[in-house]
């Protein structure tokens, strides 16, 4: 009789354990709609940051105000430009640390002209700043949960990183091709993340997030003739991007979007601009993310999957 009892009470335990892994690594299914309940618990907060170069420094203006009327942030992703800003956040550093490095900033900080192959520049030299800014080497050292995404030139595909080593992962997911040498790494051939996706909300999907909140860059009106290569190149991430939008906006309970189109891809010299910019457009945003995480609103709770 002993023996019948301690196997059931085994098997209840083990189905109990189960369930709490299962919960504790859930994630959304993308396209299903959330089931609403009732909760006390504070929704966790993602924020995917999208890609854009120098124009990525409204990101900075987007965190500050989020910074300034408490808005929470449980977990990033970042692509392109919007990794390296994700993964300063997620290390700890202070909006002061990482405006003043912004306002800092030279191409010579980033990159190196190099014989054309691969690319006309390389960003060897990123890690250097990198190593300054984030003062952490390991996405297990990082303050809050972070996904980088890269895309695979190889073969097309993204590429999600959330452990083992740091810069080279930022590097790559900052290598805009056909200007910077393709990221070798673990393997593969790595480019920039945009590729794959403008925000990267699919990644923040699997990260199990109640609230998803896109930083999307808006740039200049891709009918207009380019005049250099970087700009051919630019404005085809534009068209690609334009018709992939739909599905990761679909994802997001908010988007801020700065408007940054008058600026140029290496507008580095027009930080504080381009930080207002962001600024602008997350103060639009404030009533909504208010909104979602009112304590009165009853919490929707995506169904959920177990991560694999």
């Amino acid at each position: 009789m002993q023996a019948k009892l301690k196997v059931r009470l085994t098997s209840v335990l083990r189905r109990a354990v189960k369930g709490l892994r299962n919960f504790a690594y859930a994630r959304r299914l993308p396209g299903q709609s959330p089931k609403s309940i009732a909760t006390t618990r504070r929704p966790r907060v993602g924020l995917a940051l999208g890609g854009g170069f120098a124009r990525g420094l409204a990101h900075l203006g987007v965190l500050k105000v989020l910074v300034e009327n408490n808005i929470p942030v449980d977990a990033l992703a970042g692509t392109s430009v919007g990794s390296v800003v994700a993964a300063a956040y997620a290390s700890g550093c202070t909006m002061d640390e990482m405006l003043a490095e912004a306002r800092a900033v030279r191409w010579s900080d980033i990159a190196s002209w190099t014989i054309p192959r691969l690319g006309f520049a390389t960003n060897v030299r990123m890690e250097a700043m990198l190593q300054r800014l984030l003062r952490r080497s390991r996405f297990e050292e990082l303050s809050l949960p972070l996904s980088v995404v890269a895309t695979d030139v190889s073969t097309g595909q993204a590429v999600v990183f959330r452990e083992g080593e740091l810069f080279p992962p930022v590097r790559a997911s900052c290598s805009f091709p056909g200007l910077f040498v393709p990221v070798s790494y673990q393997g593969r051939l790595l480019v920039d993340g945009a590729i794959v996706g403008s925000v990267p909300v699919g990644a923040l999907q699997q990260m199990g997030v109640d609230v998803i909140v896109a930083v999307h860059l808006k740039t200049g009106d891709p009918s207009q003739a380019p005049t250099n290569v970087f700009q051919v190149v630019g404005q085809a991430f534009q068209i690609v991007a334009s018709l992939s939008q739909t599905t990761w906006r679909r994802a997001c309970d908010v988007v801020i979007e700065p408007d940054v189109g008058g600026f140029r891809w290496d507008d580095f010299g027009q930080v504080d601009e381009l930080i207002s910019a962001g600024e602008r457009a997350a103060r639009q945003a404030l009533p909504a993310l208010r909104a979602l995480l009112n304590p009165a609103r009853p919490l929707a709770v995506p169904r959920l999957l177990p991560a694999r």
